[in-house]
């Protein structure tokens, strides 16, 4: 390709953002830098799009949201699907603008656009979709990813993320239209004085924080001690209305991190699952004293906390363990209440904790299996649905910090984790526990159950190569032993058969209760390898989890070398 044919287009039409202009003189005499931005498109998947933010086709800009909403609009305006789409936004940089592009570009394809009048969180977008009739959604978030990113979530009709098929058809569309001759683009004031461009009522946002508290257990929670960071994210909003409601109004908000700010100043990587994220909390917590502290990632559907230790400190809790702590604590209470329906489901995903199938035996809970992403625990719920019974599905979590247990939302939701997790804390405080010594009591019932996980990242034009042949040579020649344990079984998920679409995993099943499965990302140019083992013992437990996690290493070292 001609990449500075590229640039020098790119310059003389990217007027419309004077950023991306400045950007793109400063690197011109660059090759390398000009080839990164343009070697390809931002690739567009079945979460949308998520990148880096910059200039280019292979940046998050105005340009890259306009091709991608030009090519949503397209696929929209081909079926019988409503001709309206709800979108939010929440604190990352440039996201009210990317939001406002993506409002142009369907206004002046014929589709009514609903959008957010300020930062709201994913769930309550996927809320939307469904609350206001809507044909498709899109969210403007990266995530917990650093700051440099941002991205553009596509939603469908269901308030689930748009499936496989869905998704090569926006790409199919996208492909014919070219980024600044291919896009219709309609003013946004005119659009919203002709009623194309329309907000979403409080009155939504209200009914999503209802409908969350709908799903309370109803364990009394006034006497919790809270302390609650959004991260600089979109999550005050929504949680400070639902804490308001069920009555916990000793909150302290850690004020460095109360304010939006796309910069994320305290921490690089707002990831709750990410010890950096929560320091500012964990610090306020050694002053507060709180029985639990809560953290939502910038667009408020992760959920981190972290509890009293018993020696004056305060412990993260996994996200494992917080899945299975609301999973055990919601079948125990909806048992005792008699509100257990018939023939009760839970969802989880391959990679989350073993831990999970005795703890569904025990309750008789019927536990399902997805592949990693909430969009398929949210298509396990529609199934459900479908069939007529929504009531079954009880619960869905997956390591990664995102746990659902109603049916109001498709995705994973940090305001209803909210509201399970105070709950959880009221109700075993009640007991005389905390949530640590609960989950220490869970596993000297279940098992010793321990996960762990290696993210190895491939920077750079040729890094999604790299990853592919490292996928392909472990796929030719699997290991015999990994860590010293026998590999007794590999599934490969690529193949049919497995009861999952097929999908780029590997999964090596080990002796003695472990299995390691590889991964690649659906939206970064990163490898995650998942360790799980079981023991008799705490101790047994760890060492187990770092004799695997060196073996995991060395495993990687050696299909790189092949």
């Amino acid at each position: 390709m001609d990449y500075q044919a590229m640039l020098s287009r790119w310059l003389e039409r990217a007027g419309d953002d004077p950023d991306l202009i400045r950007e793109l003189t400063e690197v011109q005499e660059d090759a390398t830098a000009v080839s990164d931005r343009f070697y390809r498109h931002l690739a567009f998947g079945t979460g949308g799009l998520r990148g880096v933010i910059g200039a280019g086709s292979n940046r998050m800009n105005i340009y890259t949201v306009r091709r991608a909403t030009q090519g949503l609009a397209d696929y929209l305006n081909a079926t019988d699907l409503p001709k309206s789409v709800a979108i939010a936004h929440d604190s990352r940089i440039k996201g009210e603008r990317f939001a406002r592009e993506t409002a142009r570009v369907l206004a002046a394809n014929g589709i009514t656009a609903w959008i957010y009048p300020r930062l709201e969180p994913t769930p309550a977008l996927s809320w939307a979709v469904r609350h206001l009739a809507c044909g498709a959604g899109v969210c403007v978030t990266a995530s917990h990813n650093p700051a440099q990113y941002n991205g553009y979530k596509v939603y469908g009709a269901d308030g689930c993320q748009i499936t496989p098929e869905a998704a090569e058809q926006v790409l199919a569309a996208m492909e014919q239209t070219d980024c600044f001759d291919g896009v219709k683009l309609a003013d946004f004031d005119q659009a919203v004085a002709a009623g194309t461009i329309r907000t979403i009522p409080d009155a939504c946002l209200d009914a999503f924080v209802d409908a969350v508290l709908d799903l309370r257990p109803g364990n009394d929670v006034s006497q919790l001690r809270l302390v609650y960071t959004p991260l600089n994210g979109s999550g005050l909003e929504c949680v400070q209305k639902l804490l308001g409601r069920m009555g916990v109004t000793d909150v302290t908000v850690v004020p460095e991190q109360e304010a939006p700010d796309g910069t994320f100043p305290t921490c690089p990587y707002p990831n709750p699952e990410i010890r950096e994220a929560m320091e500012r909390g964990l610090a306020l917590c050694g002053q507060v004293k709180p029985d639990l502290l809560l953290g939502t990632d910038p667009d408020c559907d992760r959920m981190g906390a972290a509890v009293p230790d018993g020696q004056g400190s305060y412990r993260l809790i996994t996200g494992n363990e917080m899945g299975i702590l609301l999973f055990d604590y919601l079948c125990r209470t909806r048992i005792e209440r008699g509100t257990m329906p018939e023939n009760p489901v839970a969802v989880t995903t391959i990679v989350s904790t073993d831990m999970a199938t005795p703890v569904a035996a025990a309750y008789g809970v019927e536990l399902r299996r997805t592949l990693t992403g909430f969009k398929y625990i949210g298509e396990q719920i529609a199934l459900l649905e479908a069939e007529g019974h929504r009531e079954r599905y009880l619960f869905g979590f997956e390591e990664s910090y995102g746990y659902l247990s109603g049916a109001h939302v498709r995705d994973k939701d940090a305001v209803n984790a909210v509201m399970l997790a105070c709950e959880a804390a009221a109700w075993y405080r009640g007991q005389g526990m905390t949530l640590l010594e609960a989950m220490d009591a869970l596993y000297q019932k279940y098992g010793y159950y321990r996960n762990g996980l290696i993210s190895r990242a491939f920077e750079g034009q040729d890094g999604m190569r790299a990853m592919e042949d490292l996928m392909a040579s472990l796929r030719a020649n699997p290991p015999a032993e990994i860590a010293g344990r026998a590999v007794t079984g590999v599934v490969d998920y690529a193949k049919e058969g497995t009861g999952l679409i097929p999908s780029d995993v590997l999964e090596f099943r080990l002796a003695g209760e472990g299995k390691l499965i590889v991964r690649p990302s659906g939206t970064e140019p990163k490898l995650k390898i998942y360790l799980s083992v079981r023991g008799g013992s705490a101790d047994e437990a760890a060492q187990a989890l770092d004799a695997l996690s060196a073996g995991a290493g060395r495993l990687m070292e050696q299909g790189a070398a092949r």
